[in-house]
């Protein structure tokens, strides 16, 4: 059975993954809201137990191998944010993603970066995860992070 075709929250499971809690707003706004059959997130950074897990520019501080993993967390945290407001598996495809990559100048790598992203989403929804996505590079992130992912997604 493919990936696609089992529940999400079963191949979190088989993938030994387990959803973090929805990290804390910092500002106003809400972790995701839903519009028809569409949950968009805010964007999140890589939080883990309530900590930055790091700080730091893509090609300086921060390598892209580092930053990739750091993605794959913005992307738990943003199937957080949905899981909390509708339900893991309510999820019927991945609709796009945007990744923020802070970037040393000159540095270009982002779509490898935001590939950590992509990657589990692929893992978990299996084609259902094949989605649009943008890859930019900016200054600065909230909090000095690396990377911020946004997700929106189709649910039933």
């Amino acid at each position: 059975m493919a990936p696609s075709e089992r529940f999400a929250s079963e191949r979190l499971v088989e993938l030994g993954i387990t959803l973090p809690s929805v990290p804390p707003v910092a500002g106003a706004y809400v972790p995701a809201v839903r519009t028809g059959s569409l949950v968009y997130t805010a964007g999140q950074i890589p939080f883990v137990d309530g900590t930055v897990a790091a700080t730091g520019k893509v090609g300086a501080e921060i390598s892209v191998e580092r930053a990739k993993e750091l993605a794959r967390v913005c992307a738990l945290n943003a199937l957080a944010a949905v899981d909390a407001l509708v339900g893991i598996d309510a999820v019927v495809r991945v609709v796009k993603i945007v990744g923020f990559v802070a970037s040393a100048p000159g540095f270009t790598g982002q779509p490898q970066v935001v590939n950590g992203a992509s990657e589990l989403f692929g893992e978990v929804f299996g084609d259902a995860g094949q989605h649009a996505r943008s890859a930019v590079g900016v200054a600065e992130l909230p909090l000095g992070v690396p990377v911020e992912v946004e997700l929106i997604v189709e649910v039933g």
